[in-house]
């Protein structure tokens, strides 16, 4: 084709193009609408008593007294996904959407918890960062990111836009960079908003308002964009709000700095694997021991709060002990100390036995005190998470962040308990200032992330 005839032809495709309309990139994602317009199918209301209404084209909350945080959802989950959305909020309020989030009856009596992009007008201007409502808090907040406060516009409209793309999250607002998370917490749920509860001075009858609500799920990754906000890791890391309360990291995620053998001297040639983010112990034929054997903390600890990730397989048995004494047990089995037990309870028969009854189920004081039959349990293949709190004497056991078992180690009765127990023979069993934190190799796949120690 010579020059011409090629101008020619070019000038007749742009005059094409503007008559019939030339089709943007975003007339071709393939979004859906969260929201008719019209009314409220497909969504449900659930926890707090806030009013949710319809207005023309928008959803509108409205605060209520005596009531805790209310979340409009939707009655589909949805994994990986694209939305958007615009709101405009009263400036005295906080809410925020819920992503991936879950209400389960076992998990605080059915409270909503999950991932959540903040809405905030207040000055600390967190909109757009991503907390984690009803379980860890903030995970990525804003104050190093001051471009993305100062987006925020008070008393306008507003725009979101929200990509969730297997372990990633990130988040924009009007059009500016704010959040860049990896976290593996959850998969999937339903997306929520929130009107958040208000407290006994506050003013019933303050408003949040949302419109343009849509997503994409089917393949989302073909239409995400690319984000030049570097991103933080949860993993085996320590959030912003843990380092600024004084949290430490117990293992690194890459390395066995800080932790060996209970009986030796180093860390396990054999038995333990670390491998994407996660300390294993391996499938060994559910000997006590045997195989790689305990690892415990080369630090010992007094008054402490500990949080660990776990992970087991279907029949497994491990567990966490504290207040360990290494010197306690050289020869067969595992290392002496009170034991946070890790186990299936379904599946494996230490569930039924032990000294006192149900004393070997999951999140237990080992052979002592039973946790609360009702605890929240997520199910075999996903992450829990254990804590263990202890100062002075006194100790609490916690599963999914709720509360399952507490004790004092100084009383007489918690005494009695141990004459009554395996420990029995142990002398000074339970009793320790100071000790090590276990990981047990009880021969069971198991895997272990995020652990943390606050010294108290």
């Amino acid at each position: 084709m010579n020059r011409h005839l090629y101008k020619g032809a070019a000038l007749f495709v742009l005059a094409s193009l503007l008559i019939t309309g030339c089709k943007k990139e975003s007339d071709q994602e393939p979004w859906q609408d969260l929201f008719d317009g019209t009314s409220l199918n497909g969504w449900e209301q659930l926890n707090g008593k806030a009013a949710y209404r319809i207005e023309g084209e928008e959803i509108v909350g409205t605060t209520v007294a005596n009531t805790p945080n209310s979340f409009l959802t939707t009655t589909e989950d949805y994994g990986d996904f694209i939305l958007e959305f615009d709101y405009k909020v009263d400036p005295s309020m906080n809410s925020g959407v819920q992503i991936r989030s879950l209400s389960d009856p076992d998990y605080k009596k059915g409270r909503v918890h999950g991932y959540q992009v903040e809405i905030d007008p207040s000055d600390r201007a967190w909109s757009a960062g991503i907390y984690d409502e009803a379980r860890k808090g903030w995970l990525y907040s804003l104050e190093n990111n001051p471009k993305a406060q100062q987006a925020f516009k008070q008393n306008e409209w507003n725009h979101y836009r929200v990509e969730a793309l297997g372990d990633t999250l990130k988040t924009w607002i009007n059009g500016v960079e704010a959040a860049h998370l990896v976290d593996d917490q959850t998969a999937s749920g339903f997306i929520a908003l929130q009107v958040h509860a208000i407290g006994a001075e506050d003013e019933p009858g303050k408003e949040i308002r949302w419109k343009n609500l849509k997503i994409i799920s089917e393949n989302p990754r073909e239409y995400s964009k690319q984000m030049r906000l570097p991103a933080f890791n949860t993993k085996n890391n320590l959030t912003q709000a843990e380092a600024a309360s004084g949290w430490q990291l117990l293992w690194d995620g890459k390395t066995t700095k800080g932790w060996k053998g209970a009986k030796l001297e180093t860390f396990p040639e054999q038995g333990w694997q670390i491998e994407d983010d996660m300390l294993t112990v391996m499938e060994s034929g559910g000997g006590e021991s045997e195989a790689g054997g305990d690892i415990v903390t080369t630090q010992k600890y007094e008054d402490f709060e500990l949080k660990v990730d776990f992970k087991i397989t279907e029949g497994a048995n491990s567990g966490i002990k504290y207040y360990v004494d290494t010197d306690l047990n050289k020869g067969e089995g595992s290392s002496i100390g009170l034991e946070y037990q890790i186990l299936d309870d379904e599946r494996h028969p230490d569930a039924k036995l032990g000294n006192h009854e149900g004393s070997r189920t999951l999140a237990s004081l080992y052979d002592l005190i039973q946790a609360n039959p009702n605890k929240p349990v997520n199910p075999i293949g996903s992450w829990n998470t254990a804590r263990i709190v202890s100062k002075d004497g006194k100790v609490s056991h916690w599963l999914n962040d709720e509360k399952v078992l507490e004790y004092d180690r100084s009383t007489d009765a918690f005494l009695q308990l141990v004459q009554e127990s395996k420990y029995k023979d142990w002398p000074g069993f339970g009793t320790l200032e100071r000790g090590n934190i276990l990981l047990q190799d009880h021969g069971n796949r198991v895997s272990f992330k995020n652990i943390k120690i606050k010294e108290l």
